[in-house]
C-alpha cells in the first residue's frame, strides 16, 4: 500500500494557527494519519465536489482533497463546525 504525501494550503495553515493549542495538535495528528489511510472511518465526501472529504475531531473539521493519481492529500480548510462550511 502506497503512502500519500500531505500538502497544506497556506490558507489552511493560517486557519490552523488561530485555533487553541490542544486542538491544533489533535488536528495535525489527524492529518498525519490520512497519509496512511486517506479514507478513515468517519470520513465523509462533501456533496457537490469531485474529490473533497471531511473528517471530524470533536467540534472541529478538517476538509481535504485526495488526488489518487499523484498520491497527494491537500488540506483545504480547518475550523470549527459552525464556520467551516460557509
Amino acid at each position: 500500500m502506497a503512502c500519500y504525501r500531505l500538502v497544506w494550503k497556506s490558507s489552511a495553515e493560517k486557519e490552523l494557527r488561530k485555533l487553541p493549542r490542544e486542538v491544533i495538535s489533535r488536528l495535525v495528528e489527524l492529518a498525519e494519519t490520512l497519509v496512511v489511510n486517506p479514507f478513515p472511518l468517519g470520513a465523509r465526501k462533501l456533496v457537490g465536489t469531485a474529490n473533497a472529504y471531511r473528517v471530524r475531531a470533536g467540534d472541529y473539521r478538517l476538509i481535504y482533497e485526495v488526488c489518487g493519481t499523484e498520491l497527494i492529500i491537500q488540506i483545504i480548510r480547518v475550523g470549527h463546525r459552525r464556520e467551516i462550511y460557509r
